[in-house]
């Protein structure tokens, strides 16, 4: 069977939102943030958002679908750098959100919350990226093949990818990002009210 045709996989990649809610929800249950760790997390988290803006800006709203789709082989802004800036992005948000909201736990509190957590992102994106990447194979061959040999799947690479394609659009972020503004905005909050206990 073909991976891309992996019904664990497609599972997963549909329900990806969810999935990674979880990791969230945990942190919002059993964390306890500091003045301390919340300046330490807050501009780790907003960093990682404004990474993934930067990718949707690119991509627009095939991000949010249900399936794997792509209209065309984004390699320009953030895509020039990674193959998988959305994920890096959100793996950069969480980090910056169990800073936050661990600092008034033990170590091993943290830790254990941590693992969770970044241990869960880490489980969907490694079954994820696989069945994004038979799909752009099959559908963009050579180029794609190409830019997967050019830019590493989750490092930097600081100079950019040659010959970037794809056109950035600020106007989509808003259509494209609801969900995850609300997430963030809820994250907010949450972290609010627990540093007012």
């Amino acid at each position: 069977m073909d991976r891309a045709d992996d019904p664990v996989r497609a599972f997963v990649f549909k329900h990806r939102g969810t999935l990674l809610a979880l990791p969230a929800l945990a942190l919002v249950a059993f964390g306890k943030p500091t003045r301390g760790s919340a300046a330490a997390g807050l501009p780790v988290a907003v960093a990682g958002e404004v990474l993934r803006c930067w990718a949707v800006g690119f991509t627009g709203a095939t991000t949010r679908a249900d399936r794997v789709t792509a209209p065309e082989l984004v390699t320009g802004g953030p895509y020039a750098h990674v193959r998988n800036p959305l994920y890096v992005g959100n793996l950069i948000t969480a980090l910056g959100f169990t800073i936050a909201f661990t600092g008034g736990l033990t170590p091993q509190r943290r830790a254990l919350l941590a693992s969770l957590g970044l241990g869960t992102m880490v489980a969907v994106y490694a079954t994820i990226v696989p069945h994004e990447e038979q799909f752009l194979e099959r559908t963009f061959g050579e180029a794609y093949a190409a830019y997967k040999e050019a830019v590493p799947a989750l490092g930097w690479r600081a100079d950019g990818a040659p010959d970037g394609r794809g056109k950035w659009d600020a106007g989509v972020i808003a259509r494209a990002e609801t969900r995850t503004f609300a997430t963030f905005g809820a994250m907010l909050a949450a972290l609010a009210l627990k540093l007012r206990d």
